[in-house]
């Protein structure tokens, strides 16, 4: 009886340690959410407030709940979801794609000088040319349909993480190979246990801007002769002068944009969990 009666009062006693744990995890969670919440919550009372009193054009700028009022009837009709759908799923594709491409020949030119020097000069002049340069070109070539509207997203996806793959490999520090050659590490272990973790910090970086610019890419290929997609609404806001279409395919860029860039993020600190870095 007194093992049972000891045994209670401490299992409790852990429990309430971990409860007390994550609450002062969450509370700074829930204040950094509302500091960030704070500059778009005044900026859409202020802007409404304008519009209210007449001091703002609705046509160049729409006030705040005729935008909700946008959403509201896109949503009810399902058009909304169909359009997000679609242009998720070009930008998974054209990521896959060119992400994939980029990763590598990233590896390819971060472990071989060889390999570097073969293709990087052509990497770097493809990649200081504009998507829209090179749109014209996936068109002729493949024609309007899906085709070349994924390789203009992929070819936006591939450059960030090739750069930042081959920076990430040669960021490695010698001293640390060198230490473990002398240890006895041989070319896998070396590869395995030192370099792809140390890179993995510029890798995550890659992946997170070329998820980036896939997402902005896709404006870009779904403006050229589509029928769907945030990109096709913009178009068709425009054509039809709304503009309150216009600044509903914006808000679900930024948003839909910020939701994914706060997962890379999310993985981020899942996978890095174990560097000790500058916390600001």
């Amino acid at each position: 009886m007194s093992e049972r009666a000891d045994t209670v009062p401490a299992s409790k006693t852990a429990a309430r340690r971990r409860t007390d744990r994550r609450g002062r995890k969450l509370k700074p969670n829930m204040n950094d959410i509302a500091v960030g919440a704070a500059i778009p919550i005044v900026t859409l009372v202020l802007w409404q407030w304008f519009c209210d009193a007449g001091d703002i054009d609705p046509f160049f700028f729409p006030a705040p709940l005729t935008i909700a009022s946008a959403f509201g009837e896109l949503a009810g009709t399902g058009e909304l979801f169909r359009h997000i759908g679609v242009s998720m799923g070009r930008v998974l594709a054209g990521f896959g794609v060119g992400g994939l491409l980029g990763l590598i020949f990233g590896l390819l030119s971060g472990f071989s000088r060889r390999t570097e020097m073969l293709i990087d000069p052509m990497i770097q002049l493809l990649r200081l040319t504009p998507s829209l340069a090179l749109a014209p070109l996936f068109i002729l070539w493949f024609g309007f349909g899906e085709t070349s509207k994924v390789l203009i997203i992929a070819t936006g996806a591939y450059f960030p993480l090739y750069v930042n793959t081959v920076l990430g490999i040669r960021n490695v520090d010698n001293k640390l190979v060198e230490v473990s050659k002398a240890l006895g590490y041989g070319t896998v272990d070396l590869i395995k246990k030192l370099i792809l973790p140390s890179s993995l910090p510029s890798v995550l970086l890659g992946i997170r801007l070329s998820l980036a610019v896939s997402w902005l890419s896709v404006v870009v290929a779904e403006m050229i002769n589509s029928k769907s997609g945030i990109g096709y609404l913009i178009y068709f806001g425009q054509y039809n002068s709304r503009t309150e279409l216009i600044f509903v395919g914006v808000v679900i860029f930024a948003v839909v944009g910020k939701l994914v860039d706060s997962l890379v993020r999310y993985l981020e600190r899942r996978l890095l969990g174990w560097r000790d870095s500058y916390k600001g």
